[in-house]
């Protein structure tokens, strides 16, 4: 792909932006659109992570928190789980979340409108978690999700613009962006150079472009192995999630604009 047709990629956001002072921002702001140049792996799980929600999520300090679901309970020996679901969740369609919607690979049985118990095959203290991880995410059964953001457009597998949904009910604390989106490009070249050029904010890339600036980006760790690297117009917190790369997969939710 030439440079000219990288760039028109971008063509449906704002130029790129001016480089700002190093550090983040006192407190999030809302506004902007968050660019990223994504591999393959990363880009179906980024796209899934951003418009559709787990019945549980780990935060970026690694503690276990309800999303759809706010609680649960279990029987002795792990077998069984009790889920207590999220009132007045809809899907990006309208559609109504309940006890109904939840799709996951056990035996499922409704208790009531906004409760399901979850029967498992063998023993598993850590169902909760699990049900955090990429891959258990809640669709409807027209594919729309109940996250942040919703689908503006999508080429499978190669560009992704997501919008965020106003009056969403994590709106308060997450979603600072007015919109995201997502490029995959499968040469770790080519998205080091879309860095380097300010066509993005971020990627996920092991090194910067050899005429890469250092000073311009900030460089995101797990123990000594770069799991992303970001331009210093991107706000990034302090803690960042390290389950999975970008931010447990949540930057759109979790970063805003410096």
């Amino acid at each position: 792909m030439t440079r000219i047709d990288r760039r028109a990629l971008f063509a449906s956001g704002a130029a790129a932006a001016l480089l700002a002072a190093t550090g983040v921002s006192a407190a999030p702001k809302r506004g902007g659109r968050l660019k990223a140049a994504l591999s393959s792996d990363m880009f179906d799980k980024a796209v899934a992570a951003t418009v559709f929600n787990n019945l549980t999520e780990i935060g970026a300090d690694g503690t276990l928190r309800g999303e759809l679901a706010t609680d649960w309970t279990s029987d002795q020996d792990g077998l069984s789980w009790q889920f207590s679901l999220r009132d007045g969740v809809t899907f990006h369609d309208g559609t109504a979340f309940d006890a109904r919607a939840v799709d996951l690979p056990f035996n499922i049985r409704t208790l009531d409108r906004h409760r399901v118990e979850i029967t498992l095959e063998e023993a598993n203290p850590n169902l909760p978690y699990l049900l955090a991880q990429p891959g258990f995410e809640q669709r409807s059964a027209a594919g729309f999700g109940t996250g942040l953001y919703q689908v503006q457009k999508l080429d499978k597998g190669r560009h992704f613009i997501g919008a965020r949904v106003e009056g969403h009910w994590k709106s308060e604390n997450a979603g600072w962006f007015d919109s995201v989106e997502f490029v995959q490009f499968g040469l770790e070249t080519v998205r080091s150079e879309a860095l380097r050029d300010g066509l993005v904010d971020v990627a996920d890339i092991a090194a910067l472009d050899a005429y890469a600036d250092p000073r311009d980006f900030q460089t995101l760790r797990d123990g000594d192995k770069t799991t992303f690297i970001a331009s210093q117009s991107i706000a990034v917190p302090a803690t960042v999630g390290k389950a999975w790369p970008l931010d447990n997969l949540r930057m759109a939710e979790r970063w805003w604009m410096a």
